[in-house]
C-alpha cells in the first residue's frame, strides 16, 4: 500500500508531544515528589488518559488533511449506489472512546436531493451514534458482570465520565442483536459417537415492571390490585410480578458407569471398603435463554443445536427435565417433528424432594427411620423398580392410616412417579454412563438469572432484561469475544452497504 507523504504537515502530534513533555515537567516537579504513590499513580491516570486522547484526536486530524489533499481517484457513490460528485470540506461528528471525546472531521461527498456521502466514516467504521465500538464492548462486558450502575462507574474509573446508565442499556441492548445469526454461523464442536449428546431444560422467573409482564400476568396483577390485595400475600399465592424465562443447555458427555449406591448410601452410612465412583463429566457445554420467545422457540433452538454436532444422529440423545408437563410435552413434540429418537429423564434429585416429604408423613422428620425409608425407596428406583415403590407407598399409607395432609404428601409423590414412570429409568442410565440429573441446567439458571437479573430491588423492561439474559449466555459460553468481534462486522455492513470489500481491523 502507498504511503503518505507527511512533509506538508508541520507536525500531526505536536500537541499530543506537548501534553506528553507536560506531564513528565509536573512528574519531575518539587511538589510532586512530596505526594505518596496513590496520589502520583492518579495524576500519571487522568494525565495520561488525556495524552492517548489528543494522540487520538491528532491522528484523526492527520486523517482529515490527507483526505483532502489526496481525493478518492474512483466515483464516490452514496448507500443508494448513485454517484456523488461535489466535495465539501470541513464536516464534523463527535465520538466518544476509550480515552474521552474527539472530533472527526471529513469530506462531505454530495449530489443534489440526496443524501451525503462519507467515504471516511466508512474507513473508520464510526458507528451511527456517538459511541466507539470500544465504549459499547466495555459497557456490555461491565453489565453483564454486574448492575447498570456498576458499570457505567466502571467505566467512568476507565474512561472518565463519557457514559449514563440509560445510554449503557441502550448499548447493551444493541450489542445483542446479532446473538442468533452468530450461532446459526458457528461451528458446532467435534465429538467422537460414543458420548452421548445432552439436553437439559428448566425455567426460572424474572421480576419485571408491570408493562413487560405476559398479558395473562399482568391482567392477574391488575385485577389483585382492583381487589386491595397490596398487603401481605397469603399462604401460596403468587405476587404476579415475574415473566418465565426458558433457559436450555446442550452438552456433550464423557460417560462414566455407576452403581445405584454411588448416589445414595446405603442406611447407616457408607462402609468405606469403596470408593463411590465419580459421575459423568460434560463437556463442551453450549446455553441459551430467552425471556421473549416462547419456551417452543428455545427447546427448539436447543434441538437445533444438537444436530450440529451430530448430523447423522450416530449417538444416543438424552433430555433432562425436572418433570414440568408442559417441558416434557414441548421436548416430545420437538422430536417428533424432527423424526429423533430421544431418552427422557425426569431429573433425579426432583424425585428424591418427592419421596423426602412423603418419608416425612411416614416418619417424625429427622429420624433414622425417614432416612432409612428414603434410602431405600430411591435406591429401589436407581435399580428401575419405580412402579414397585409406587405400590408399596400406597399400600403402607393405607395400613398407617394416614390422613390429612401426610396422605396428601404421599398420594402427590405416588402422582408424581406414576405419571413419569416410563422417564424413570435410571437403570438404564447408569449402566450406560449417563447423567440423571440437571446440574447444568440449575447452575445456568443461578449463573444467568440469579446472580444478574434477581438481584435485591431490580425490576426489568423486556428488551433489557432479554439482552442481559442472552448476553450472559454467551460469556458463559465463552464466546463474547468472538461474538462482539462478530457483532462490529454486522454493525458495519449495516451501516456502509455500499462498501462489500473492506476488511475491519482486529
Amino acid at each position: 500500500m502507498e504511503r503518505y507523504g507527511t512533509s506538508d504537515v508541520p507536525d500531526p502530534f505536536a500537541c499530543s508531544m506537548e501534553a506528553v513533555k507536560s506531564l513528565a515537567a509536573r512528574l519531575s516537579a518539587r511538589e510532586t515528589a512530596e505526594l505518596d504513590h496513590a496520589a502520583v499513580e492518579r495524576l500519571i491516570e487522568v494525565d495520561g488518559r488525556e495524552i492517548l486522547r489528543r494522540f487520538f484526536q491528532d491522528h484523526l486530524d492527520l486523517r482529515a488533511v490527507r483526505e483532502e489533499q489526496h481525493p478518492p481517484p474512483e466515483p464516490v457513490l452514496g448507500a443508494d449506489g448513485e454517484r456523488r460528485p461535489y466535495r465539501e470540506r470541513g464536516h464534523e461528528r463527535q465520538l466518544t472512546c476509550l480515552f474521552g471525546k474527539v472530533t472527526v472531521t471529513r469530506c462531505a461527498w454530495r449530489s443534489r436531493g440526496r443524501a451525503n456521502a462519507h467515504p471516511a466514516d466508512a474507513r473508520l467504521s464510526l458507528p451511527h451514534g456517538r459511541y466507539s465500538h470500544g465504549i459499547k464492548r466495555l459497557a456490555v462486558r461491565e453489565a453483564v458482570r454486574s448492575s447498570y450502575d456498576q458499570a457505567v462507574s466502571a467505566v467512568t474509573d476507565r474512561c472518565g465520565k463519557v457514559l449514563g446508565k440509560r445510554r449503557a442499556e441502550s448499548l447493551v441492548v444493541e450489542a445483542a442483536v446479532d446473538i442468533d445469526a452468530f450461532y446459526h454461523h458457528k461451528i458446532a464442536p467435534a465429538c467422537t459417537a460414543d458420548m452421548p449428546l445432552v439436553i437439559q431444560v428448566d425455567g426460572k422467573g424474572v421480576v419485571m415492571r408491570p408493562e413487560a409482564l405476559r398479558e395473562a400476568t399482568r391482567r392477574a396483577a391488575e385485577a389483585k390490585k382492583r381487589r386491595g390485595r397490596q398487603a401481605r400475600l397469603a399462604p401460596g399465592e403468587k405476587p404476579d410480578r415475574k415473566r418465565m424465562a426458558t433457559i436450555a443447555c446442550v452438552h456433550d458427555t464423557v460417560p462414566a458407569v455407576r452403581r445405584p449406591h454411588d448416589i445414595v448410601h446405603p442406611p447407616g452410612g457408607r462402609s468405606g471398603l469403596r470408593t463411590p465412583s465419580p459421575g459423568p463429566k460434560a463437556v463442551n457445554r453450549w446455553c441459551t435463554a430467552s425471556l421473549i420467545h416462547d419456551p417452543a422457540d428455545v427447546i427448539a433452538e436447543a434441538f437445533t443445536q444438537a444436530a450440529d454436532r451430530d448430523r447423522g444422529h450416530l449417538r444416543p440423545w438424552l433430555v433432562l427435565v425436572d418433570g414440568a408437563h408442559h417441558q416434557l410435552d414441548l421436548v416430545e413434540a420437538e422430536a417428533r417433528r424432527r423424526k429423533a429418537t430421544i431418552h427422557v429423564l425426569i431429573d433425579f434429585v426432583h424425585v428424591a424432594e418427592y419421596l423426602w416429604t412423603a418419608a416425612h408423613a411416614f416418619h417424625p422428620v429427622g429420624s433414622e427411620a425417614a432416612e432409612t425409608f428414603a434410602a431405600e425407596k430411591l435406591t429401589a428406583i436407581l435399580h428401575g423398580h419405580a412402579a414397585r415403590v409406587t405400590r408399596e407407598m400406597t399400600t403402607q399409607a393405607e395400613k398407617d392410616q394416614l390422613t390429612g395432609s401426610k396422605r396428601e404428601a404421599v398420594g402427590t409423590c405416588v402422582r408424581y412417579l406414576t405419571g413419569h414412570l416410563a422417564r424413570l429409568r435410571y437403570d438404564i442410565a447408569l449402566k450406560n454412563g449417563w447423567p440423571i440429573a440437571t446440574g447444568s441446567v440449575e447452575g445456568a439458571c443461578r449463573h444467568l438469572i440469579g446472580d444478574r437479573l434477581d438481584i435485591t430491588g431490580a425490576r426489568w423492561g423486556l428488551d433489557s432484561a432479554e439482552a442481559v439474559l442472552k448476553l450472559r449466555a454467551v460469556h458463559a459460553n465463552g464466546d463474547l469475544d468472538d461474538y462482539l468481534a462478530y457483532h462490529h462486522t454486522r454493525e458495519h455492513q449495516r451501516t456502509y452497504p455500499e462498501q462489500r470489500d473492506y476488511q475491519l481491523g482486529a
